[in-house]
């Protein structure tokens, strides 16, 4: 819901930048936590080549202050009622630049390219997957920073011997913004982000030597890891008055905090194109044995919380491709009723693996497949049997961090776009025998940033201040046994079973 404070001119607010992998928005939020307004710009992938994803990090910067300016001039809100900027950001995504110019050297690499997979393959040779993982956490995936900032600098001619003499700064999209906010006067990340470049060791919290040489990166051209919440400095030249900086932290991460999972076993699952489950694990870094990563969840004054993660590669992209491929949607919203037009999907499993199977199986040689298709089966079925998929595959997430966190699930928070469908959320809570509860902000990821900027500056006192807070939920409880749900539970493994024995050679 969008406020509208009767006397602005009274009124401080946070600013939280949201810079995703298809739009970056401006968002203000109110003392309560009240969206304020709104300005988003689409910004545009390219795809030189096959697999390869990358973006324009001018206009990553040039379109973040377009909607910074926008939302204040929508609100009629002035610079001095800023109380601080929080930012947060698509991970992994690589930005090199010139120090000097402030001109980025190449492309900005995108969290999703595959471009550096070659390095990957190298170091799986090598027998290096378990190592890294034990000291950062992370599988051995071409997904994370390390392989793409080794693929620039050995792209671009010149640019380690450059990056060598301290000419050249690497960051992700945070550190790129922040850098640009205050005319080059911070060169810093926080621990969250830092957590996904496989170049922070998780028990240091700091650039791990070892992990430096064997990715051949000069450690003077990475940006200092900081708190997620504290004064990085202030933007500068933009506006009149000089607004500080309060908070960075990853999308995913600042999703956990805006639904307020503050404490060990909260989780949160945010249904977007995948699926993103992530685990409060408190104070201590579990590394997983059930195929999922272990990274920081946040840094506030010096005390980290970690979490574990599973991503689900296909969530609401499999509805997608119900509307553009198979065609039998006209749009994604119809999809919860025609799944409840049926009682059932009559024995029909959909297993969505269009690019592999994420955690907790890691196959990237899975494709989809349907099973138990009968003269019988009509679109319907087939509906139904998608959305059902996107829940069982967050229940093997789940059940995953249950066995490496020995925690208890009590509730699963829930966002995202496909999080607007009623049958898969009610569909979820009888398949996990708990409580989902559905935001109804669809703001989370903003208001995580907008929390943490206001904790640096004072704006919110403390965490109880925050919780303390009406938050807008709609839950959904289960309302079926368990007998039935683990039935069909057994059926979807012996799916994902076959699945995986079909992509083997």
């Amino acid at each position: 819901m969008i406020g509208h404070p009767e006397n602005k001119t009274m009124e401080t607010y946070i600013m939280a930048i949201d810079q995703g992998t298809t739009s970056t928005r401006a968002i203000l939020f109110d003392h309560e936590a009240n969206v304020i307004g709104i300005a988003q710009k689409e910004l545009e992938n390219f795809y030189p080549h096959p697999g390869w994803v990358e973006q324009n990090a001018n206009d990553i910067w040039a379109y973040t202050v377009g909607v910074m300016f926008e939302v204040m001039a929508k609100c009629g809100v002035k610079d001095t009622q800023i109380a601080a900027i929080g930012i947060t950001n698509q991970r992994e995504t690589t930005i090199v630049w010139d120090k000097k110019s402030t001109q980025p050297i190449y492309p900005a690499i995108v969290w999703q390219s595959r471009q550096s997979n070659s390095y990957i393959e190298a170091l799986k040779e090598q027998g290096k997957e378990e190592w890294i993982k034990a000291k950062t956490g992370l599988v051995l995936d071409p997904y994370f920073s390390a392989s793409k900032l080794r693929f620039i600098l050995d792209h671009v001619e010149g640019a380690r011997d450059r990056a060598k003499a301290g000419e050249l700064l690497f960051g992700t999209v945070d550190s790129w913004l922040v850098w640009k906010l205050t005319k080059g006067k911070c060169h810093v990340s926080d621990v969250s982000n830092a957590s996904r470049t496989m170049l922070m060791n998780l028990n240091t919290m700091d650039y791990d030597e070892e992990l430096l040489a064997l990715w051949q990166i000069p450690r003077c051209m990475l940006p200092k890891i900081c708190d997620s919440s504290e004064i990085y400095g202030v933007c500068e030249g933009l506006f009149d008055h000089p607004i500080p900086i309060g908070a960075l932290i990853g999308d995913q991460q600042a999703a956990l905090f805006g639904q307020r999972c503050f404490h060990s076993g909260d989780v949160k699952n945010t249904y977007g194109t995948g699926c993103f489950l992530l685990m409060n694990t408190a104070n201590q870094p579990i590394i997983s044995e059930h195929g999922l990563l272990s990274c920081v969840g946040w840094r506030i004054h010096h005390q980290s919380t970690y979490v574990l993660e599973g991503s689900v590669f296909v969530a609401g992209a499999a509805v997608q491709w119900l509307r553009d491929g198979l065609r039998i949607l006209n749009n994604s919203e119809e999809s919860e009723v025609r799944a409840q037009a049926v009682s059932g999907s009559e024995g029909v499993y959909v297993v969505p693996s269009f690019t592999g199977l994420g955690a907790p199986y890691w196959n990237a040689q899975a494709s989809g497949a349907i099973f138990g298709l009968t003269r019988g089966t009509t679109q319907e079925h087939i509906i139904r049997a998608t959305l059902e998929s996107l829940a069982y595959q967050t229940y093997d997430v789940i059940d995953a961090m249950r066995k490496d966190a020995q925690l208890p699930l009590s509730a699963l928070r829930v966002d995202g776009g496909a999080a607007r469908n009623q049958f898969l959320l009610q569909f979820q809570a009888n398949l996990l025998q708990c409580e989902v509860k559905r935001s109804l902000l669809s703001e989370t990821t903003a208001l995580g940033a907008a929390y943490l900027a206001g904790l640096a500056v004072g704006y919110w006192k403390d965490l109880d201040e925050i919780n303390a807070l009406e938050q807008k939920i709609q839950p959904f409880f289960p309302q079926e046994d368990a007998t039935q749900q683990m039935l069909r539970l057994a059926k979807w493994h012996r799916a994902v079973a076959c699945v995986n024995a079909f992509a083997q050679p």
